[in-house]
Order: C-alpha cells, then sequence, then structure tokens
C-alpha cells in the first residue's frame, strides 16, 4: 500500500468541531471506529498486554471526549494528530506505572523488595519509544481496513466477496470466476470498480480525517 501522504491523519478544524458535540453520535462512532485500532496497535507495541491496551482505548476516546469542549485546532502550533499520540501516550505511562507492586509493609518476612524507584526504571518508558514511528506504521494497514470497511457497507455482497478473495486471498480469477459462474473478464472489472471505489474512500478518508 502506498505512502499516500506525508500527515497520514490530516484533521480540518470543521471535522474536529463535531466532536465537541457529545450528541454527535455518528461523529463519534466515525472517530471511533477509525482511531481504536491505531490507538490499541501502538498500546500492544508499547509493551502493554490485550487486555490493557483495550483499557488504553478507552481510556485514550474518554480522554479526547474530556478534552474535546475546550480544544482550539490550531495547526500552527501542532496536528491533532500529535496531539492523540501524546493523549495516547499518557495513557500508556498510566497502565506502566500501575504495574508497580505496592511496597510491603515494613517488617515482612517476605523478601525486601526493590524500591519504587528502582522498580519505576526497571520499566519501558514510553517516551523514550519511536511512537510516532509506530504510529505512522500502523496507521497504514488501518487506514486501508477503514475505507474497506466502509466500501462494504454499500458493495453488493457478492461483489465484495469476489474482490477480496482476488485481492486479499489472491485466489486465480479463472477459480473465482467458476466458484461464482461468470466469466474472467467480470472478475477483473468488479475487482476494478471496487477497488476504485476504495481508494477513492482512502482520500475522503485522509481529506476528513476520519
Amino acid at each position: 500500500m502506498p505512502r499516500y501522504s506525508d500527515e497520514l491523519i490530516p484533521t480540518r478544524a470543521s471535522l474536529i468541531n463535531r466532536l465537541k458535540d457529545w450528541d454527535d453520535g455518528v461523529g463519534w462512532r466515525r472517530f471511533f471506529d477509525t482511531y481504536w485500532k491505531l490507538i490499541y496497535g501502538v498500546a500492544r507495541q508499547s509493551g502493554l498486554t490485550n487486555s490493557e491496551a483495550q483499557d488504553v482505548v478507552q481510556e485514550t476516546m474518554a480522554s479526547v471526549a474530556k478534552h474535546m469542549p475546550t480544544f482550539v485546532y490550531d495547526p500552527a502550533v501542532g496536528s491533532f494528530k500529535c496531539w492523540l499520540l501524546n493523549m495516547t501516550r499518557w495513557r500508556i505511562t498510566d497502565h506502566f506505572r500501575k504495574r508497580i507492586p505496592t511496597a510491603q509493609p515494613f517488617g515482612s518476612d517476605a523478601q525486601t523488595p526493590l524500591s519504587e524507584t528502582s522498580l519505576i526504571e526497571r520499566l519501558p518508558d514510553p517516551s523514550t519509544l519511536d511512537l510516532d514511528a509506530v504510529w505512522e506504521r500502523e496507521w497504514q494497514p488501518n487506514l486501508l481496513e477503514a475505507a474497506k470497511a466502509k466500501v462494504r457497507v454499500r458493495t453488493d455482497p457478492e461483489k465484495f466477496q469476489i474482490f477480496d478473495l482476488y485481492v486479499r486471498n489472491e485466489a486465480p480469477p479463472d477459480k473465482i470466476a467458476r466458484l461464482y459462474g461468470i466469466t474472467v473478464s467480470q472478475v477483473y472489472v468488479i475487482k476494478h470498480r471496487v477497488a476504485e471505489a476504495v481508494k477513492a474512500e482512502v482520500r475522503r478518508l485522509e481529506n476528513e480525517a476520519f
């Protein structure tokens, strides 16, 4: 999949303003559907467990909702993309801190625990990870999957299956043609049309940030 642009998640102020309205269920659903896998993937690659990464997704979304009413989008100060990454980074850091065990009472027969400072030093530090690179790398497949999901719901199911078999499963066109009782030429036409629809959706997602 080619690199579509340097700013993989450009966000227009008009669309960010939609998130200021908590009652805009459609806007928030589109936001969640597009970004949750990105946030989850970054959390996992930072070293968190599946459960912790899921919590990071929920907590990041909650933080976005909390800050949106007063959030001011100013590209001159920084992109929304970087702001969202920082929100995610803070939630990841919180989960690493939660892993620090409670110090045992003085005089316990158990082995003397490490100091809290030592424990913190031994935990992975998300700030030292190249989360920007992970963010970019994780978004590439997520952007495509988000586009395909949107095209799927408005495409004839059989045609999307043909496209999926050809593109993702790399099934031979002649085999697909026999399976669906169509010609090989029709397989190529269906694949081309659905692929063009996916590309158009990718461009729309780039322009709208959702």
